[in-house]
């Protein structure tokens, strides 16, 4: 190899491994809990523009650990406004648990009336959340249960 390409070679890697560090700028607990708060108020909202707009749009929303993802935003915009039709007075508390590079992990809580039945529900839950370097979600997996 001539030292011109070893040359560019390693400025070309200098110039990949600088852009990656750029790129994979880590996420702080503040950003988590503030992208929390929006969740939670447009949740409470039951507003699934507002929700949409927190994600990237290819987004991936798994709300069961085995189910097919809710694709992009369009996904969940359809989930969104199915889901929370039925909803009423919700109350939505989290907590950041843990945050590392781009990911963040958060306990979430949720007591809301159900419109059709009148029946108070409790649900507590988990996030794994992955975000890009924009602030928005590109990945949300939950798992969570309804309190008998």
């Amino acid at each position: 190899m001539s030292v011109r390409i070893g040359r560019w070679l390693a400025a070309a890697a200098a110039t990949v491994a600088m852009t990656s560090v750029a790129d994979a700028q880590a996420l702080t607990k503040a950003q988590l809990e503030a992208w929390l708060t929006s969740y939670g108020a447009a949740w409470e909202a039951r507003d699934a523009e507002r929700a949409v707009k927190i994600f990237a749009e290819n987004a991936r929303y798994y709300e069961m650990p085995f189910d097919q993802p809710k694709d992009g935003r369009a996904g969940i915009r359809e989930y969104w406004s199915t889901v929370t039709a039925d909803q009423r007075d919700v109350q939505f508390e989290s907590q950041v648990i843990a945050v590392d590079g781009k990911t963040g992990v958060a306990h979430w809580s949720a007591k809301l009336r159900s419109a059709s039945t009148g029946a108070t529900v409790e649900l507590d839950g988990m996030f794994v959340l992955e975000f890009d370097a924009s602030g928005l979600c590109t990945s949300l997996r939950e798992w969570w249960h309804l309190r008998p």
